[in-house]
């Protein structure tokens, strides 16, 4: 009887859900374009490598960058880490709280705005980030509606 109770231990033990890593983000790699936004506006995110994943992103108006990001988001044992560097603030750290199949929400109660950082895509052409939080006493959620399109090379021939 210990042997069988022993061996159900055992198994229920290797079916614990494992750590989430940047692997199971491969649907946000690529180039997104901010609906509404002036062109050259949106997200760029390096597919899955290494244990990470690398983005950017930007806000041109009138044709000036007006915002800047670089991001990271890295496996760590204790789960998947975003680390945002926004232009002109100090670097923020999001631990991932919750990974599903095509969104995932970081989050830090510390930081002073945002305090979450969720990305959903619906499907393989839509990505929906948005911020939220706390600031100044008040609840506050910025959406970031984005969608795919074709990465650009950078050179123009």
């Amino acid at each position: 009887m210990r042997a069988a109770l022993g061996f159900m231990l055992a198994l229920l033990a290797g079916t614990a859900a494992a750590t989430p890593t940047s692997e199971q983000l491969h649907w946000l790699a690529g180039c997104w374009a901010a609906v509404g936004g002036e062109p050259g506006s949106g997200e760029q995110w390096m597919a899955p490598a290494g244990g990470s994943m690398l983005g950017t992103s930007r806000t041109l108006r009138r044709g000036a960058l007006r915002e800047f990001e670089f991001l990271h988001i890295r496996d760590t044992p204790q789960g998947l880490v975003l680390i945002a560097l926004p232009s002109g603030q100090k670097e923020a750290q999001f631990a991932a709280e919750k990974v599903e199949a095509r969104s995932v929400v970081f989050h830090n109660p510390a930081h002073d705005f945002p305090q979450r950082v969720i990305y959903e895509s619906p499907d393989a052409d839509t990505l929906d980030a948005r911020i939220e939080g706390q600031r100044n006493g008040q609840s506050r959620v910025i959406r970031f509606p984005m969608k795919r399109t074709p990465c650009p090379l950078g050179v123009k021939p």
